[in-house]
């Protein structure tokens, strides 16, 4: 059983930060990032092709965080792979001894640094959970029985500032139907948001982590407004980073006072951490929410 998963069924509030492949070979500051957060995270999400841009692959990533001693979250996307493709990464990884999975659709080619590329799409995110759970059953998409079967456990992804939001649930259940038993969400930095989102998912039986992107510059909060959809930066907070002296402290800081207020009001069930290439300031927001 994973260490997100024993979290969970502890009642305790997890804990996770995502981690992006360089681009290139050289993972030195990816591996020091995330040595830094071990004993307080419950797992290191590795982005897969992020935004559609060639990295280092997750499944590799995710392998060198093992051995380092570290619990990893394997991302993984419809977009450039097959079925065929996609169920012997799910293999390799139980190979590998990767537990946790979280199955993504993925951004359009288009978006990324080679868009020429042709997508996949062969499966998208449900169908992804939907493969992982029947291999993780002990037979492969077409009922091949497999010698050797891997243990799963599985998270999707969930857009709390969706409009309508009610296309999102469905979406949820869809998802948890085909396996998933946690959700991390998209980036929220209005409370009312995430009220609203958790009166409308109370029954849903599953473990929701809250999504944190620390703001940079209110420039960046512009921007996600404008281009990132289900995001939605209050103006109170982008008036709030314009007058800061120190932009990036004051986006950490309103990182954690929002974890905290989530925390305390029971409106998430853990936190995941999305820091953007500013992955040494996780242990910073760590302790700053008191986690």
């Amino acid at each position: 059983m994973s260490l997100l998963q024993q979290a969970f069924e502890k009642k305790e509030f997890a804990i996770t930060a995502e981690m992006a492949p360089p681009k290139g070979t050289d993972l030195a500051h990816l591996i020091e990032c995330a040595k830094a957060i071990k004993g307080r995270a419950h797992g290191v999400n590795v982005t897969d092709f992020q935004a559609a841009t060639v990295k280092a692959t997750s499944l590799a990533t995710c392998k060198m965080l093992k051995d380092a001693g570290l619990e990893p979250v394997l991302q993984i996307t419809g977009r450039d792979r097959n079925r065929i493709a996609i169920e012997g990464e799910l293999l390799s990884a139980g190979i590998f001894g990767i537990e946790n999975v979280l199955a993504l659709t993925g951004d359009y080619t288009v978006l990324g640094d080679h868009p020429g590329a042709k997508p996949v799409y062969d499966l998208d995110s449900v169908d992804i959970l939907k493969v992982a759970s029947t291999i993780s059953s002990g037979v492969d998409m077409m009922g091949n029985e497999l010698k050797g079967t891997p243990s799963f456990y599985l998270g999707a992804c969930v857009s709390p500032k969706y409009d309508p939001l009610e296309l999102q649930i469905l979406k949820m259940k869809k998802k948890i139907r085909a396996g998933a038993k946690f959700f991390q969400t998209q980036a929220v930095y209005d409370i009312d948001t995430l009220r609203n989102f958790r009166e409308m998912t109370k029954d849903l039986n599953t473990n929701v982590m809250v999504g944190i992107i620390p703001l940079k510059s209110a420039g960046m909060a512009k921007y996600m407004n404008a281009n990132v959809a289900g995001v939605y930066v209050p103006d109170e907070i982008i008036e709030r980073m314009k007058g800061a002296e120190n932009k990036v402290q004051e986006g950490i800081n309103i990182a954690a006072e929002f974890i905290k207020q989530a925390k305390e009001e029971g409106l998430c069930e853990g936190v995941h951490i999305m820091a953007i290439g500013a992955e040494e300031n996780v242990p910073v927001i760590l302790d700053r929410a008191g986690l």
